[in-house]
């Protein structure tokens, strides 16, 4: 019914989504300021809040989880903000799958009490993260006393750089979940619940680490392998979380790994939205030639056999370029995209990120044939140095 947009960015794919197909986007201060086209179907904020209220479960869509503070704010009449809650609060929503998942251990902790926490009652290895988080941003494995010591620190110094660049529904620095490491292969989901609360699989994923303690979001692959040996498992799956939190017209994001006895484990699952900056439903285009923005707003399920028909040997990939050059970005002049597109035998489309203002410097989508996984491989180990100039 109606789309929200807002920073920190959307792609001409999505503009051109919702402008060819009339759906109406909400017409905040922010979505005016982001460059949306000409006919594009803008509804006043007094005209959403009256839509949304004749709605029992309104068919909602937002670019950016930056829009749930508006959604708190206006719309606190409906469902909608404790239902965000249930899943952007990671202790909340550990609490709530409690039933499914009765020997996971985690634990909150304040960031003011994390130098008096009994170190030898954690379960070893574990996670750290903001309750409330987003975009691996103040997340870490620690493994022994010592590399805890210096995540504390890092923490620290982390949350105070950060602070004020995303809303605190967004990002909250005060508290953190404290959980055990689930190992084994992990993946990313793209999804939604229909009209009747059914789910709907729009992309799979595998997120590629370069190590067992590497945690960044650099890697994430799809192809027709991947879908197809996960399918029908990731769907049951979110039945059951849908079973427990009862949503309907709501897409979400599911980060969730199988451990090495087969059990599926979710790590998060991100509400009103799919991969953040527009980036996994435009790739599933890209790749699958169908629009998850358009199968969620006329609640179409994609007929896998036939998009996944020719896609043998391939692997469509996003490659997050986040800064892991160790560098602080003030001291950064340029980075070298060309040189970077000479290392990929098929880059599909790059978007260049202004650096200074986040901690990346863009996102690549790129197709790679299976047999030349060293291409990807590249990257993964790559610390970015080689394309930065200082």
């Amino acid at each position: 019914m109606v789309f929200f947009v807002d920073k920190p960015y959307i792609s001409d794919f999505f503009k051109m989504t919702v402008r060819d197909n009339v759906i109406p986007v909400v017409g905040t201060e922010t979505a005016k300021k982001l460059g949306l086209y000409n006919g594009t179907n803008l509804i006043s904020e007094n005209e959403a809040v009256e839509m949304i209220r004749k709605a029992d479960d309104p068919l909602i869509y937002m670019t950016s989880e930056n829009s749930i503070n508006w959604i708190t704010k206006h719309l606190f009449f409906s469902k909608l903000p404790e239902r965000i809650r249930l899943f952007k609060d990671k202790l909340k929503f550990r609490e709530l799958t409690k039933s499914i998942f009765p020997n996971f251990a985690f634990q909150e902790v304040q960031i003011k009490d994390l130098r008096k926490i009994q170190f030898e009652e954690l379960p070893l290895p574990f996670i750290i993260k903001p309750s409330v988080g987003f975009f691996s941003m103040g997340v870490y494995r620690v493994s022994n006393f010592q590399e805890w010591q210096a995540t504390i620190d890092s923490i620290v110094v982390t949350m105070e750089k950060i602070r004020g660049l995303y809303p605190e529904e967004v990002l909250d620095a005060s508290s953190f979940i404290i959980e055990q490491c689930i190992n084994g292969e992990e993946f990313a989901v793209d999804a939604y619940y229909n009209s009747t609360g059914e789910p709907v699989i729009l992309n799979i994923f595998k997120h590629i680490f370069s190590s067992d303690k590497d945690v960044s979001d650099r890697i994430y692959t799809s192809s027709k392998q991947i879908i197809e040996n996960n399918l029908k498992e990731f769907t049951d799956f979110a039945e059951k979380i849908g079973e427990l939190t009862g949503v309907k017209n709501f897409p979400v994001h599911i980060e969730l790994r199988r451990d090495n006895e087969g059990s599926l484990l979710p790590i998060e699952i991100n509400p009103m939205r799919f991969g953040g900056w527009c980036t996994t439903a435009d790739i599933s285009f890209l790749a699958y030639g169908f629009n998850p923005y358009l199968y969620y707003y006329s609640q179409k399920k994609p007929n896998w056999s036939e998009i996944l028909k020719g896609k043998e040997g391939k692997l469509f990939s996003i490659i997050v370029l986040d800064n892991s050059t160790g560098k602080d970005i003030e001291g950064i002049t340029s980075f070298d995209y060309e040189k970077l597109l000479s290392n990929f035998e098929k880059p599909i489309e790059l978007r260049k990120v202004d650096y200074k203002k986040y901690p990346v410097f863009g996102f690549l989508f790129a197709e790679t044939r299976e047999d030349n996984f060293i291409e990807l491989k590249n990257i993964l180990d790559s610390d970015l140095n080689e394309f930065v100039s200082t």
